[in-house]
């Protein structure tokens, strides 16, 4: 139970169950529309880096996506340097729409709080997490009525086909708290930024996604300093869109930590001898 002492906040508290009451006697019905494939995605192996935004190095990465007709299947990997692991496979169809077919998180190890392995089924709906609290195993299983513009594991890959001039209001995502809830991300264009590639100047689209709890929980978590922050998401456009950058919480009241492409390090040739 959350005890509130401040006259002003009980106040706002109040006024926001109040809101929330009169929304739910007034339901609004809301289409969630599946993001339009602009790009067919293919064969992919990318390096990555998981990193402070003070630039501490925080992990290792490998994006590694594979196409078959219309079927992909993208999983993302980090490894972290006190040896935990967080691997999101995610596998969607790509006809006409991109549409999340399944998806299975597993994110171990002391960098997180609550370890879990979720899963989600995303024609029959149902939703399972295994999680661990206190030391003891815990199973969350939900059947939800899953939106086609469900997000998980493909928000990189979404805001790769939407047009900068006009995306989609909000995506559909599961969070998982750990119990498996429903949430809005709300999209916006924060505007164009520019980065260079070896000297080479360019600009990327800067993506601001917001999670919408929604319900009195989402009304109330500002006010007690629950709400998620926001994630930001850089994409170079052009003809062929492509991902630079992100800044976002792994995890549930995690930090906000910035994924980044990397290159391949050689090592340096050993120096040739002379002959006298």
């Amino acid at each position: 139970m959350i005890s509130i002492r401040n006259t002003q906040v009980r106040r706002s508290v109040l006024t926001a169950l109040l809101f929330a009451c009169a929304a739910l006697s007034h339901p609004a019905s809301i289409l969630a529309e599946p993001v339009t494939v602009r790009y067919a995605e293919g064969l992919v192996h990318g390096f990555l880096s998981l990193r402070a935004l003070d630039g501490t190095l925080v992990a290792n990465g490998d994006l590694i996506q594979v196409a078959r007709g219309d079927r992909v299947t993208a999983r993302l990997t980090f490894r972290f340097k006190d040896g935990s692991l967080s691997d999101e496979t995610a596998v969607f169809s790509q006809r006409g729409h991109f549409r999340l077919l399944s998806s299975h998180l597993v994110q171990k190890g002391p960098t997180f709080p609550t370890p879990l392995d979720a899963s989600i089924d995303g024609t029959s709906g149902q939703v399972t997490v295994r999680y661990v609290d206190d030391g003891k195993q815990k199973v969350e299983a939900e059947h939800l009525e899953l939106p086609p513009d469900l997000a998980n594991g493909m928000i990189l890959t979404l805001l790769k086909a939407v047009r900068p001039s006009a995306p989609p209001a909000s995506l559909s995502m599961v969070a998982y708290t750990p119990k498996p809830r429903l949430v809005k991300l709300a999209l916006s264009v924060a505007g164009e930024e520019r980065f260079a590639t070896a000297g080479s100047a360019r600009k990327a689209t800067h993506y601001v996604v917001k999670i919408e709890i929604g319900g009195l929980s989402g009304l109330i978590a500002p006010l007690v300093g629950k709400q998620p922050p926001d994630s930001h998401v850089w994409v170079l456009g052009g003809e062929a869109p492509a991902f630079v950058k992100s800044e976002a919480p792994m995890f549930l009241g995690g930090p906000l930590w910035r994924i980044e492409l990397v290159s391949p390090v050689w090592p340096k040739p050993a120096p040739v001898k002379q002959k006298k």
